[in-house]
């Protein structure tokens, strides 16, 4: 499996383009989305899907136009579905924006398998920054969204956070072999042993 990084503006949120054979799927498609789209037709790729690993305005920014350029279904978890249509319940209102883009396609749930060349990833529910997060787990690798950062988690204290959950989510991911890597929807990559070691949501959560 290879992995194309972007952050993308205006909050810094990692996209990824995650590709197997001639196939791919695009990850939280913040910004306007060009970029993206120049590397998939550079690689000459073709998107089986546009994820969403929650519903927050900076990680689905590109969403519309991306589903258009690529004509790939748009799959999020059902609880969050509603915030791809609404700035108010996807905080963009609050970023100085208004992201409204279209509905989803589909809803991913907890051990759903999204399969692309010969790459599979899993879904795992992972509710505490908002009820709907979700990881995509496979291949030696985690993409975290905003529920496990590198020395830190996401946050809580948002419409639909709720700690709690976010400290299951954190324990089950914690659970992956150490040498896990871990991409997250901001801020550098890390690996599932570094974060037990040193994050403190983590050794929380161990304790």
């Amino acid at each position: 499996m290879n992995v194309k990084q972007f952050a993308t503006e205006p909050l810094e949120v990692n996209c990824y383009v995650c590709s197997s054979d001639g196939e791919a799927i695009v990850i939280d498609p913040g910004g306007s989305g060009h970029d993206i789209l120049q590397y998939v037709v550079d690689e000459q790729l073709v998107v089986r899907a546009v994820i969403n690993t929650h519903g927050h305005g900076d990680h689905i920014m590109g969403n519309e136009f991306l589903v258009k350029a690529t004509e790939a279904p748009l799959w999020i978890h059902q609880d969050d579905a509603e915030f791809l249509t609404d700035p108010q319940r996807n905080l963009s209102l609050l970023m100085g924006a208004e992201v409204a883009g279209p509905q989803a396609d589909g809803y991913l749930a907890d051990g759903d398998v999204i399969s692309f060349g010969r790459s599979e990833l899993t879904v795992w529910h992972t509710p505490g920054h908002t009820a709907g997060s979700i990881c995509l787990v496979g291949g030696g690798l985690v993409f975290s969204g905003d529920t496990l950062f590198t020395g830190s988690q996401g946050r809580t204290d948002l419409p639909g956070g709720d700690q709690s959950q976010m400290q299951s989510s954190l324990e089950r991911l914690v659970q992956l072999p150490e040498d896990t890597m871990v991409y997250p929807g901001h801020g550098a990559s890390t690996t599932i042993g570094k974060e037990r070691r040193s994050n403190p949501y983590v050794l929380e959560v161990l304790r």
